[in-house]
């Protein structure tokens, strides 16, 4: 089964590109957000932790029905860049986990592909598992734009904060296999997902072979460590 690593900046549009594949070329998506959404539900061990930590910091943490109050806690961490590592070392393990568990029910099932939607792909380092990898990128004052309408109330100076918080564009489009550019209308960013999907489809005979125990080890062995191989060139070359 090909894992396709999809992501891209907030506000860039990747919500849209995801439904799309969904709904028009029929993909299976596991969706990280809504992952990690569940993974912080009262109760959860990912829930305990936050409470533990942010309460005292974040003023009205939690709603009168005991969720975590995201808005909040979402303005608090990306103001404070340490608390934001320090909410992701608590999320990622439980993600990471839930995600592993959804695609591997997407193999069992059959599947030829399978979308892996994840906003901090490269960032959390989930691209080694992915076969290919696509971005959703836009220009920054577009996604400025669609930030603050999408979430009433927020000043620029807050929208700033959670674009700074995220890796650059020019990192992603350099990081990833294909780019949709998503500044124009929504027919134009269609067509580009038509031809990337029509690009990447695997043949049935490839994803018979993956799916004979001997040559899908080796091929999820190689996909892994190419991966890594990449990562870390581009690591030196950016430190040079």
């Amino acid at each position: 089964m090909l894992v396709v690593g999809l992501t891209g900046g907030i506000a860039s549009g990747k919500s849209t590109v995801s439904r799309r594949l969904q709904e028009n070329h029929k993909l299976p998506i596991v969706d990280a957000d809504k992952i990690a959404r569940d993974v912080v539900e009262p109760g959860q061990t990912a829930y305990k932790q936050i409470v533990s930590y942010f309460e005292g910091k974040v003023q009205n943490l939690l709603l009168e029905d005991g969720h975590l109050n995201r808005p909040e806690l979402g303005k608090w961490v990306f103001s404070h860049p340490q608390d934001l590592k320090v909410l992701n070392k608590i999320t990622h393990p439980a993600v990471r986990y839930a995600i592993f568990k959804a695609l591997g029910y997407y193999y069992i099932r059959g599947y030829r592909m399978c979308v892996l939607d994840v906003p901090l792909l490269f960032e959390a380092h989930m691209d080694t598992i992915c076969g290919v990898t696509i971005s959703v990128v836009c220009d920054r004052s577009t996604q400025l734009e669609r930030l603050q309408v999408r979430n009433v109330g927020m000043t620029l100076e807050e929208a700033e904060n959670r674009i700074k918080s995220q890796m650059s564009t020019e990192e992603r489009i350099i990081r990833s296999d294909y780019v949709l550019e998503n500044n124009g209308t929504l027919l134009h960013l269609y067509d580009q997902i038509n031809d990337v999907v029509k690009t990447i489809q695997p043949t049935f005979m490839r994803t018979s072979l993956e799916y004979f125990p001997p040559f899908g080890a080796v091929s999820a062995t190689a996909v892994i460590l190419s991966r890594m191989i990449s990562s870390k060139f581009q690591q030196k070359k950016r430190e040079q």
